[in-house]
């Protein structure tokens, strides 16, 4: 796995990480058993808003949006160009799919290859999930807003794609989410690991509930400690996302000086909620995979991002948004978690998330460059404390791929505040 976010040696970023690391996540975070009723999660999730984005949705990872505008683009036709020597059957990859179909494409973990052992936990965990299989279509149904966007999020890494699933056990996909220990938002993330890295915190905002830059800090993590720790392996990067680096490196010892090895499925001394993190995540992804086979009705979301990225510099409330949008105020919240106050402060997040079928116009107008008024679309961006490749390709609509390949960035890691980034090639 190539190096993504390795961090210097004597770094304070390293020693803030560390330390985290050594954080019992797990022990924070809620669990999703299947036959475990939703009202019974440790943390509080507010009533689920009812959000579908409209058959018109735009793919947000498209380019020539107008100003401001980060996601809002049509579906590509499904018309074969009849001038060239193109066949029906040529236009079939371009028929929009679903986010399910999306998600199943990515995945590649392959159950059949577990050892005997491992299998029997996973297929424990299938039949916990299959005696309440409306458990599993209500988080699902969670996931609406979210799942397109992180699945794109995650196959850009070149991750893979049961990744994508990691918020069904760790929040029921509610970036709402808080357990009584602390953690917090959809990826469930630990005030001290959220700091170390750098997710804001104050009483205005809180980065682990903003969605974009969670997943970015969240993925982040995950390949670090892959690199850092474990050779690319990405299991027992897991198993450290949730139970701390220091908690799997000594379980690995222990198992290797006993002759069984240092891979995840070996681990016998671990907490016995990491023991269950990743047979869970097989699990989901297995019924995720073949809903079919285990009686599971799926919720249908699009394969185009729910949402829209909306760059503001200006200090702007919810209130005035939907006004301007002419959407709820409540649907900007269920989509915006992170603003305490429902108040977008650019001291703490420039980000908004608007609903992608929102009026094109007034988005141009709420990011104040409208291009009715002959304002440009950005060229750089300077880096910010707590900035990640991530939030910036999605601030702007643009992939990660080509911000490291416009600025040659060996390293994401390497990313400095004051550092201007081109965002184009040109």
């Amino acid at each position: 796995m190539r190096q993504r976010f390795l961090l210097s040696a004597g770094s304070t970023v390293m020693m803030s990480l560390l330390l985290a690391a050594t954080e019992q996540h797990a022990a924070a975070m809620p669990s999703v058993a299947g036959a475990a009723t939703l009202a019974s999660s440790s943390y509080s999730s507010p009533q689920p808003t009812s959000y579908r984005a409209s058959s018109g949705t735009s793919d947000s990872t498209s380019h020539g949006t107008p100003a401001g505008i980060t996601a809002t683009v049509a579906h590509p036709s499904l018309t074969p160009d009849v001038t060239s020597r193109s066949f029906f059957w040529d236009a079939v990859d371009a028929v929009p799919q679903d986010a399910w179909t999306q998600l199943r494409k990515s995945f590649t973990w392959d159950i059949d290859a577990l050892p005997p052992s491992a299998r029997a936990r996973v297929d424990k965990w299938i039949a916990r999930y299959r005696q309440s299989p409306e458990n599993i279509v209500s988080i699902t149904r969670e996931a609406r807003p979210w799942l397109a966007w992180i699945t794109q999020q995650v196959e850009e890494r070149g991750l893979p794609g049961e990744i994508a699933l990691l918020p069904f056990i760790e929040s029921s996909f509610d970036p709402g989410a808080r357990s009584y220990r602390g953690a917090a938002g959809l990826w469930q993330f630990m005030p001290r690991t959220g700091d170390a890295l750098g997710l804001v915190r104050n009483g205005r905002y809180d980065g682990r509930l903003d969605v974009t830059a969670s997943t970015g800090a969240a993925l982040d993590y995950i390949e670090m400690q892959a690199d850092q720790w474990y050779g690319g392996d990405i299991p027992l990067s897991l198993a450290a996302y949730n139970a701390g680096a220091g908690t799997v490196n000594g379980a690995r010892r222990q198992a290797q000086r006993q002759g069984r090895g240092g891979d995840y499925w070996a681990l016998n001394t671990l907490p016995g909620e990491t023991m269950q993190y990743l047979p869970k995540l097989y699990a989901i992804a297995q019924i995720i995979g073949d809903p079919e086979r285990y009686n599971v009705s799926l919720p249908e979301i699009h394969a185009a991002p729910a949402f829209a990225s909306v760059t503001i510099d200006r200090r702007i409330t919810l209130k005035s948004a939907s006004r301007l949008l002419d959407v709820s105020q409540s649907r900007l919240a269920r989509l915006n978690p992170g603003l305490l106050q429902g108040t977008l402060d650019p001291g703490n997040a420039r980000t908004l998330l608007v609903p992608s079928d929102a009026d094109r116009q007034a988005i141009a107008a709420l990011s104040g460059t409208d291009n009715r008024s002959g304002a440009q679309v950005a060229s750089t961006h300077r880096v910010e404390r707590g900035d990640n490749l991530s939030a910036i390709a999605t601030r702007y609509n643009v992939s990660q791929q080509d911000l490291i390949r416009w600025n040659a960035i060996d390293r994401p890691s390497t990313l400095q505040p004051g550092q201007l980034l081109s965002l184009s090639g040109g």
